[in-house]
């Protein structure tokens, strides 16, 4: 009986103090916990110097206005080939009130039918009525009211350096009149074409140029055309950033005579020549370490005639894998202007003019001599 006292009162005061909350056993009570307040971050953008936001707004509105003034002097041209595969959208640029149109080429090159269009969205169709396939360059002539045409403003290839602002408009991938903005990478590049000859002094730029770009202008900051786009170097068929045009100062001299003649008469040496290098000066025992070592002589053409001596020897050079004509002449300049290679010849070869003497300096056999090489007219291949 006391027992059964005993456990109930000791059942009782465990019911109690399991009811009973901490503070009642003299614990500190938890206290409720919310939840963490956010970060909050205020950007506060900085200020630019007002001089700098001012320069900015400068370069925006000069595009703008470039592209203002030179859109209505860009065309789109669409090439009907003989082969429907072949038809394609490609650049131009108004040259003249006289309705010439200069573009590539290898624009028109396998054209059937040649339509324009304008600034304005007019179409009309054009005719070539001259091209040069070794300066990649074309003109042609559209019938169309001199006072709705804007002839471009041509600039100045020579003058021109590796850094300045270059500006593309054209039709890439048939999207018309697209500008695009870069600087001018490299100058002085020498390129052959299909022909066996070579352009020299192309101008390289990093201004997004595309499929459709060719025959478009090149500009500078002041919208002055200083190159015609011709072509890109890109493992795929877009823009890589190496794109190319034709100088501008090599448009001056073919243009005018494509308009008048249809065609136009490149200077001519008449040889084929090697670039000297340090390999080469080994293996054949050169006297000098630059220059070019003239391997054929044209027998038609003016060198010949001259008497400029080519190779007379064939000579395996392991290095290149490939032979030489060893024994010829070694020009090491060209009226007093020294060769280094064969893309200094190419180079002022293209400043010349057919029916020009030029003073060629070279080593016979050891020694210094000058010949004296009317040029030709470079033949038709």
């Amino acid at each position: 009986m006391k027992t059964n006292v005993k456990v109930i009162m000791l059942a009782a005061l465990a019911i109690t103090l399991l009811g009973c909350n901490v503070s009642n056993l003299g614990l500190p009570a938890p206290q409720p916990t919310s939840p963490p307040k956010p970060v909050v971050i205020v950007a506060t953008p900085t200020p630019l110097p007002e001089d700098v936001v001012i320069t900015a707004d400068e370069e925006e509105l000069l595009l703008i206005n470039i592209y203002q003034r030179v859109s209505p002097s860009v065309v789109n041209i669409s090439v009907m080939a003989r082969n429907p595969l072949d038809s394609s959208q490609a650049s131009g640029f108004v040259y003249d009130t006289q309705g010439h149109i200069v573009t590539n080429h290898h624009v028109i090159q396998d054209a059937e039918r040649i339509w324009i269009t304008f600034f304005d969205r007019t179409r009309v169709q054009a005719e070539v009525i001259g091209s040069d396939a070794d300066s990649d360059l074309a003109v042609l002539q559209v019938d169309y009211p001199a006072e709705l045409l804007n002839p471009v403003q041509l600039g100045d290839s020579a003058s021109v350096k590796v850094g300045q602002r270059a500006i593309a408009i054209g039709n890439p991938f048939g999207q018309e009149w697209t500008m695009t903005t870069g600087i001018i990478s490299a100058i002085g590049r020498v390129f052959p074409q299909q022909s066996g000859f070579s352009i020299a002094e192309i101008i390289q730029t990093d201004a997004a140029v595309n499929p459709g770009n060719s025959g478009g202008p090149l500009l500078d900051s002041q919208g002055r055309v200083i190159g015609v786009t011709t072509f890109i170097n890109s493992p795929v068929p877009g823009s890589v950033g190496v794109g190319f045009a034709v100088p501008v100062d090599l448009v001056k001299k073919v243009v005018p005579q494509l308009i008048a003649t249809g065609h136009y008469a490149h200077p001519w040496l008449g040889i084929t020549g090697r670039t000297i290098i340090q390999e080469l000066v080994e293996a054949l025992d050169l006297p000098v370490n630059q220059g070019v070592l003239v391997e054929e002589v044209d027998p038609a053409g003016p060198s010949r005639k001259a008497g400029l001596r080519g190779g007379t020897r064939e000579v395996r050079i392991e290095e290149f894998s490939t032979s030489v004509m060893a024994g010829g002449d070694i020009i090491i300049a060209i009226d007093e202007v020294p060769v280094r290679s064969m893309d200094d010849i190419i180079t002022y070869l293209q400043h010349t003019v057919v029916g020009q003497t030029v003073d060629l300096t070279i080593l016979r056999d050891g020694r210094e001599m000058h010949i004296q090489v009317v040029l030709g007219e470079r033949p038709a291949r």
